[in-house]
Order: structure tokens, then C-alpha cells, then sequence
């Protein structure tokens, strides 16, 4: 995938995204690597247009929880991100003994990214419910696949939205159009993800540079702003993300 596999930095996305009137933004991991999370936290540090960092840790190493508690006093540092999507088991999340460091998360206002497809939605509904007090965001409104049946997506989504502390990411769309024109289908996907949540709990992203496979980062920021309701557009396009990732 040439249009990835070069440097993407907060030079060049600020230089995008300023002129669309974003003043800021979430970087959040993309390896499973504790050097890309460290590498992330260090370029914070020095990027003012970088407001806080999603991350990632191994929840099963027995020093997560310390390495949680470390993760979390490091500057704009505000969530995690397991990469359930790329796990061999499609009920990790369910199953695994990480009561640790989801404590220590929850004790310090760190948000779960929940990277997932489809299979995981029912899995991720019981980690949820057992973790009422923890903040969850669907990355990627679950990857949606638009063009094939949704009915399965549709309903394990429409199941996690009933629980207060799940919120859902309106990104990543145009990636996963199977089938059909996406000018024709992408706003009723939108519309159903933001009627399923409403503008309380629904935040928008870019998946900037992953966006660029299909699209043009100007385009699915004007696509989402004429779908969502003028009134909604303080919170979904910048308060929902000051408040969970307390920016």
C-alpha cells in the first residue's frame, strides 16, 4: 500500500486539517508495540496540534497494570487501544483476565478504543456490561460492511448503543464500501450510526492517512458535517472528544 508507507506526521496533517477548521486532534496507535506508543507520547510533547494519545499495551503481561499507571501520567496521554480486530480469538475481550489494568484504567479516566469488526460486537457488548464505569469507544463504527448484509453489524451495534458508556467513532467509512457506489451509500450508513447514538456519544475521525486508500480527508470531514444536524456539530466534531479524552 504505497499511498501508507511513508512518513505521516503532525506537520502534514495540520497543514490538511487547519484550513477545514480543526484545531486539534487524537493520535492513536497503530502497531502493537510499546516503542509506537512511547514514540506517540514523546511526539505530543512537542506537537501542540496533538491533543492527546491513544496507545497500546499488553493487558495480559503481568506489569500491566503498571505500565497503565506509568502510561497514564505521561502529558496528552488519554487511552488505549487493544487492536481487537488483529487477535486471533473473536472473544478475547470477553475472556480475558485483564481485571488489572482495566481497574487501573478506570482509576485514572483512561478511554478504551475498541478496534473491532463485526464478529467482536457481542463479545465487546459483555466486556461493557461487566465495565459500566469504564469509557468505551467503537473505532470505526465497528467497520460497517456497506454493500453486503448489515443486519449483523446493525444489530450488535444497535445492542452496544443501549449502554451509557459506550460511545461510537464516526470514521474509517469510506474503507470498507464491499459493494456499490459510496456517494450513494456512505450517508445512510452515517445517518444510521448517528441516529443509533445521537450527539451526545458520537465523536468524529478522520483514520488519517488510512483515509487516503478511498478518499480525501476535506471530503469525509464535509460529507459527515452535511449528514449531521447543525445543532450536533459542537459535540460530535470537537466536545464528545474534549470530554472523554479530557483534552
Amino acid at each position: 500500500m504505497p499511498a501508507l508507507h511513508h512518513d505521516a506526521l503532525p506537520d502534514a496533517f495540520e497543514r490538511l486539517a487547519r484550513p477545514a477548521g480543526v484545531t486539534g486532534s487524537v493520535v492513536v496507535q497503530s502497531q502493537p508495540d510499546d516503542r509506537d506508543t512511547d514514540y506517540l507520547v514523546a511526539l505530543a510533547t512537542e506537537e501542540p496540534f496533538v491533543r492527546g494519545v491513544v496507545g497500546w499495551a499488553d493487558l495480559e503481561a503481568p506489569e500491566a497494570p503498571r505500565r497503565v499507571a506509568f502510561l497514564a501520567d505521561r502529558p496528552k496521554f488519554r487511552g488505549l487501544r487493544p487492536m481487537l480486530q488483529s487477535l486471533a480469538r473473536d472473544d478475547w475481550i470477553a475472556e480475558a483476565r485483564i481485571d488489572g489494568p482495566i481497574g487501573a484504567m478506570i482509576d485514572r479516566s483512561l478511554v478504551f478504543d475498541a478496534l473491532v469488526d463485526t464478529r467482536h460486537l457481542r463479545p465487546l457488548h459483555r466486556f461493557a456490561r461487566r465495565w459500566p464505569e469504564l469509557t468505551i469507544v467503537i473505532d470505526h463504527a465497528a467497520k460497517p460492511p456497506i454493500g453486503e448484509d448489515p443486519r449483523p453489524w446493525r444489530d450488535g451495534l444497535a445492542a452496544l448503543a443501549t449502554e451509557p458508556n459506550v460511545h461510537c467513532k464516526l470514521s474509517g467509512l469510506t474503507t470498507e464500501v464491499r459493494r456499490g457506489n459510496p456517494g450513494e451509500m456512505l450517508p445512510t450508513v452515517i445517518d444510521e450510526i448517528a441516529a443509533l447514538f445521537g450527539p451526545a456519544r458520537l465523536l468524529w475521525g478522520s483514520d488519517w492517512p488510512v483515509l487516503n486508500l478511498a478518499s480525501r480527508y476535506e471530503d469525509w470531514l464535509s460529507l459527515c458535517r452535511s449528514r449531521i444536524a447543525s445543532d450536533a456539530h459542537e459535540a460530535v466534531f470537537g466536545g464528545n472528544a474534549r470530554r472523554l479524552y479530557r483534552l
